[in-house]
């Protein structure tokens, strides 16, 4: 019997695959059992992404997977074979942070930190989604684009948890960071 395999069943498989992470393009065998949480974490040793429930019902996975936000536990990095993906670690530009990164320190959005990283990807990808007229499940009028007042923020976020309870800064943020990125449905909630 074969020592890395104690327990009696097949041996694991591996899959050459490659990841754009963070602008970075990575070539690796991963287990095809692995999800993409799991090989940033532990192969590319990205940790900003956190592993909090490992169910997707938390968030704190959660990362920019082709543009849309994913929760990194429940995606099997082989089914992601050519994926651009952003994580915590990729949303500054350089020495600059991002303006939600920047809206997230001055509301003080966050207590432990845990579910921060995961925070500001969704955060990240709430701009993009009302920047692009996309609406949620609060949106009053589908016929034009969604204003991000608190409702609005509050249900695209809904996906991320918090266990401490920041909720009314990470709402604030998220207002801010679309003020700040010049989204006018965000200048249109404040007027």
């Amino acid at each position: 019997m074969d020592s890395a395999n104690t327990s009696g069943g097949a041996p694991p498989v591996h899959a050459a695959i490659t990841l754009t992470v963070n602008g970075n393009e990575h070539r690796i065998s991963v287990d095809t059992r692995a999800s993409v949480l799991d090989v940033l974490r532990e192969d590319l040793g990205l940790t900003g992404s956190k592993k909090g429930c490992d169910h997707g019902q938390c968030g704190a996975c959660t990362v920019l997977l082709d543009g849309r936000r994913a929760n990194a536990c429940l995606a099997l990095a082989v089914a992601h074979d050519g994926a651009e993906i952003v994580t915590v670690e990729g949303l500054a530009d350089g020495g600059r942070l991002s303006p939600v990164q920047e809206a997230f320190i001055e509301r003080d959005a966050f207590q432990c930190g845990y579910c921060t990283p995961g925070q500001l990807c969704s955060a990240t990808a709430v701009l993009d989604e009302a920047g692009r007229g996309w609406p949620s499940a609060v949106t009053a009028d589908l016929a034009s684009d969604p204003v991000l007042d608190d409702a609005e923020i509050r249900e695209r976020m809904s996906g991320n948890l918090c266990r401490c309870g920041a909720y009314m800064g990470i709402v604030a943020a998220v207002r801010d960071a679309a003020a700040r990125s010049g989204d006018t449905a965000a200048r249109r909630a404040d007027a």
